[in-house]
């Protein structure tokens, strides 16, 4: 991670829980040094996984190549339940007692294949008008978003009712969020996205990370390499 330029590289961190893109960044500034630290994609607090974290100029110059990367999820879908932001941190709207079939549930992710058009949620930094949208939601507004078209591989994992697990390979910009709302919307009851893991990030998995406690000892490492 050394270069004539001082500590620069990609550093591959699985994401804990419970932290925000963000804080990643902050502690790396920390523990490196290095002012100009960014990443290839954000993951909500609640998720867990792969983050590449771009350390340097020289990296972070090319984050538009790292972001641009197809990414793949392990998604958890609580059904029953439907929250104001899609996710397990978002209010209570709505409960249903329909328990939707296997047979159901493999049908409705035949609409989860190939190229769709998705729906940003309101709780998203998208912006419309010059606006992020949760600005706009946490307001009480909800406004007409256009459809974006994205592409998925989505694959049945398990399903143990109220929990469908399920594995999502998918475009940049694909919001995991949404296909749980709108395949509890499908199958006619609700869902919110319970857990989420990135497995990977382009070339980048999961298997290939670090965690935050093993970053001290790797920087060492890399002094003494250097």
């Amino acid at each position: 991670m050394k270069s004539s330029t001082g500590t620069q590289g990609l550093l591959l961190l699985n994401k804990p829980k419970g932290k925000t893109s963000f804080s990643l960044v902050a502690f790396l500034r920390k523990v490196t040094g290095v002012k100009t630290i960014g990443h290839a994609g954000t993951l909500d607090p609640f998720a867990t996984g792969v983050m590449v974290m771009l350390i340097g100029r020289e990296f972070t110059k090319r984050s538009n190549e790292f972001l641009n990367h197809d990414k793949q999820y392990l998604a958890t879908l609580h059904l029953g339940i439907e929250t104001d932001t899609y996710d397990i941190d978002g209010k209570i709207m709505a409960q249903s007692p329909i328990i939707p079939t296997l047979n159901e549930i493999n049908q409705a992710l035949l609409s989860f294949q190939g190229t769709i058009q998705q729906i940003p949620p309101m709780f998203s930094a998208k912006k419309v008008n010059g606006k992020k949208l949760y600005e706009l939601a946490r307001k009480g507004k909800e406004i007409e978003r256009e459809a974006k078209s994205v592409t998925l591989k989505t694959t049945l994992i398990s399903y143990d009712y109220p929990h469908l697990v399920l594995d999502i390979s998918c475009s940049k910009g694909t919001y995991i969020r949404a296909i749980a709302h709108d395949l509890g919307q499908m199958l006619g009851t609700y869902a919110h996205l319970s857990a989420l893991t990135r497995t990977r990030s382009g070339p980048f998995e999961l298997k290939d990370c670090v965690e935050m406690d093993s970053v001290h000892h790797l920087l060492k490492q890399e002094e003494v390499k250097n």
